[in-house]
C-alpha cells in the first residue's frame, strides 16, 4: 500500500500569525515606503551637512503650474478690462494703443512672473508655495539668479514656441507646423515623467530640483540645552560671531540638529568654529556648541527682522 505523501503548506505570501488584512495593509505601508524612498535624496550642503530632500512629483508640479496659469490669466485679463475701461473713458480713439501697452504687460508677465518668484528667498512661486514646492540648487549651494533665469527661459520654449507652432493653420504648411508645435511640446510636457528626479529641461539646463518644502514647527528640543543659564554664560556669542550666516544657514543648521549623524555635526561645528574664531572650551561638546550657536543665532536673525533687516545667508553683507 503506498503512503500518502504528506500535503504541502500553501503559501500565501504571508507570516504564520498574522491575519490576511494586515498582511495585506503591511504590503501596502511596504509599497508606499518604497515610492516615497524613490522621490528621496541625499544632499550634502556646502556647510558639510547632509540632509534628506524629497522631490516633487510630477503632479504636483503640473498642479503648481496650473495654479500659476491661472494667476497669471487673472493679472492680464483684469488689467485689459481695467485699461479698456481707462482708455475708453478718456478717449474712445486710443484703445489701441491701450491694447499695444497691453501686449507688453502681457510679454512680461509670462516671461519674468516665474522669474520674480523663484528669485526670492522662497524660490518658488504662489502655486509652489501653495502646494509645499520650492526650488534648490541640485549641488547644495545657494541658488543663484543664472539658475533662475536659465530654467525660465527655457520654458519659453519647453511651452510657448510649440503653442505658437499650433496656433498656425490655414494651409498645409501651416498645419505641418502646428502638428510639429504639438509633437514638440508633448516631447517636453512629458519630460518630468520619464526621469527618475522628475525634472524638466530647464531644471536638466540649470542643475536644479524642485522639492516639497512643508511648513514645519521648530522642535522644543533644539535649542533646549541652549535655555539653561549655564550653558547661555559659557557661550556668550558677541554680534559679529552671529552676524556670520543668515537665514538659508539657520535652516541648514536646523536639519543638522534634526537628523545627521554625529560625525556630519562634528564637521558643521568644526566649520563653524573656525568661521566665527571659536575656541573651544574643555568639556565642550559638538551638539551643545551647535545647540547654543543654533540659539544665539536664531535670536539675532529674529531681532534684524523686527528692525526691518532680512539677512539671507552668510553672502548678504547688508
Amino acid at each position: 500500500m503506498t503512503a500518502t505523501p504528506p500535503l504541502k503548506p500553501v503559501n500565501t505570501g504571508r507570516r504564520p500569525g498574522i491575519s490576511m488584512e494586515a498582511a495585506v495593509q503591511r504590503r501596502a505601508r511596504l509599497a508606499e515606503e518604497m515610492r516615497v524612498a524613490k522621490m528621496v535624496r541625499r544632499l550634502v550642503t556646502p556647510e558639510g551637512a547632509a540632509i534628506q530632500l524629497k522631490l516633487g512629483s510630477a503632479s504636483e508640479r503640473a498642479g503648481a503650474f496650473m495654479i500659476d496659469i491661472a494667476i497669471q490669466w487673472a493679472i492680464v485679463i483684469a488689467t485689459l478690462l481695467g485699461l479698456t475701461f481707462v482708455a475708453g473713458a478718456l478717449n474712445p480713439g486710443s484703445a489701441n494703443i491701450a491694447f499695444a501697452f497691453w501686449l507688453v504687460f502681457f510679454f512680461f508677465v509670462r516671461n519674468f512672473y516665474y522669474i520674480f518668484f523663484e528669485i526670492g528667498q522662497r524660490a518658488a512661486t504662489p502655486g509652489k508655495r501653495i502646494l509645499g514646492l520650492r526650488v534648490a540648487s541640485r549641488d547644495g549651494g545657494r541658488l543663484t539668479a543664472n539658475s533662475v533665469l536659465a530654467r525660465n527661459f527655457i520654458r519659453e520654449i519647453e511651452i510657448g514656441l510649440p503653442f505658437q507652432f499650433a496656433l498656425m493653420g490655414g494651409d498645409q504648411f501651416g498645419a505641418w507646423m502646428a502638428l510639429f508645435g504639438l509633437l514638440w511640446s508633448g516631447v517636453f510636457l512629458l519630460f518630468p515623467i520619464f526621469n527618475k528626479d522628475k525634472m524638466r529641461v530647464g531644471d536638466l539646463i540649470a542643475g536644479t530640483w524642485v522639492i516639497k518644502a512643508p511648513k514645519a514647527k521648530l522642535m522644543d528640543d533644539i535649542t533646549s540645552s541652549a535655555a539653561r543659564p549655564d550653558v547661555s554664560s559659557r557661550f556668550a556669542f558677541t554680534t559679529a560671531q552671529t552676524e556670520a550666516y543668515g537665514i538659508h544657514e539657520l535652516h541648514v543648521l536646523e536639519d543638522v540638529l534634526r537628523q545627521s549623524t554625529p560625525e556630519i555635526k562634528a564637521q558643521v561645528a568644526t566649520r563653524i568654529r573656525a568661521k566665527i574664531s571659536w575656541v573651544r572650551t574643555e568639556g565642550e561638546t559638538d551638539l551643545v556648541f551647535l545647540e547654543a550657536y543654533y540659539a544665539a543665532l536664531r535670536r539675532r536673525l529674529e531681532q534684524r527682522m523686527l528692525l526691518g533687516e532680512r539677512k539671507t545667508d552668510k553672502f548678504d553683507v547688508r
